[in-house]
C-alpha cells in the first residue's frame, strides 16, 4: 500500500469534511467524505505525482496501461471562481471521516470555520483502480489542517 504523503498547502474548493456527499459523475456510489485542493501555479507536486507513481507500479508493475485517467489535472477545465488556468487540481476523498484541525492542531468543530477558499494542506494516500473499465490513479483523504483564511 502506497505511503500517506503531506501535500503543499493548497485552497480549498468543495469540501465535504463535516458530512459526506455523493459524488455527481457517480450517483449511485456511497457517499463521499473530501475535497478539492486547489494548488498555485509552480506549486512543488513532485511528492505526490511520485505517490501517484508508485502506486501505478505496485497495481500494474512495470507495464501500465496505456490511457490511464490522472489525479492532477488543469484547473482551466472548470468554469469556477478562483480556477487558474495553468494550474493544477487534485480531488481526494474517502469513505472514512477525515481528521479535521486548525493550525494549532486543535479539532476543528465549527461548520462554519472551514469553508471553500481558505487553506490547507492534507495528508493524503495514492491508490490506482481499475473500475467499470476507467484506469486510473485517485486520492484517499486522511487527515486535513487548515493553515489560514
Amino acid at each position: 500500500m502506497a505511503d500517506i504523503v503531506m501535500t503543499p498547502e493548497f485552497r480549498v474548493s468543495f469540501p465535504a469534511v463535516f458530512k459526506p456527499k455523493r459524488q455527481k459523475e457517480d450517483a449511485t456510489s456511497e457517499p463521499k467524505y473530501g475535497l478539492t485542493m486547489l494548488f498555485p501555479k509552480g506549486a512543488d507536486l513532485s511528492k505526490l505525482k511520485a505517490a501517484a507513481q508508485e502506486a501505478v507500479k505496485e497495481k500494474w508493475g512495470d507495464k501500465p496501461p496505456k490511457s490511464l485517467r490522472s489525479p492532477f489535472r488543469d484547473q482551466g477545465e472548470k468554469e469556477s471562481d478562483g480556477y487558474v488556468e495553468g494550474a493544477i487540481f487534485v480531488c481526494a476523498r474517502s469513505l472514512l471521516k477525515p481528521g479535521l484541525v486548525n493550525r494549532q492542531c486543535d479539532d476543528i468543530i465549527d461548520q462554519t470555520e472551514f469553508y471553500p477558499g481558505c487553506y490547507a494542506r492534507a495528508t493524503v494516500r495514492a491508490y490506482a483502480y481499475d473500475k467499470n473499465g476507467n484506469k486510473g490513479v485517485s486520492f484517499d483523504l486522511c487527515n486535513v489542517q487548515k493553515t489560514r483564511d
